[in-house]
């Protein structure tokens, strides 16, 4: 009995040291890709700002400020591109906003509040065609 206790504990511990190195490995991409989507908007490469954007809010984890951080930035490009005229652009940067979203599903559906505001902004856009 005392031989499986000592299993036990240490197939235990061998879990939860796994999950805080995927949790620390998915929050360091997860920065890595945010500060990839910020150069690439400095230089004004707004393609591969959203691609660094999109790819940080992919790398979900919980409580992260960094999921808020790079919607944020889109929802930024987003309007930007609207105020501008460029339909296409704001619809293809709420869209991948709101997609970003559904991919980051967990054990909740974080984003909920991006989605249906790029929603509304995409029927709206959609309906001045």
């Amino acid at each position: 009995m005392e031989q499986f206790k000592t299993i036990a504990l240490n197939i235990a511990l061998m879990a939860a040291l796994s999950l805080i190195l995927l949790a620390g490995n998915t929050q360091y991409r997860q920065w890595s890709q945010l500060a990839k989507g910020e150069a690439a908007e400095k230089r004004g490469d707004l393609n591969q700002a959203m691609s660094g954007y999109e790819a940080a809010i992919h790398m979900y984890t919980p409580f992260s400020p960094l999921i808020t951080t790079a919607a944020e930035r889109l929802w930024r490009m987003a309007e930007t591109a609207q105020q501008q005229g460029n339909r296409e652009r704001a619809l293809i940067t709420y869209r991948t906003l709101r997609s970003s979203c559904y991919s980051a599903a967990w054990l909740l559906q974080p984003g909920e509040a991006w989605i249906v505001r790029c929603d509304q902004r995409i029927a709206m856009l959609l309906k001045k065609r």
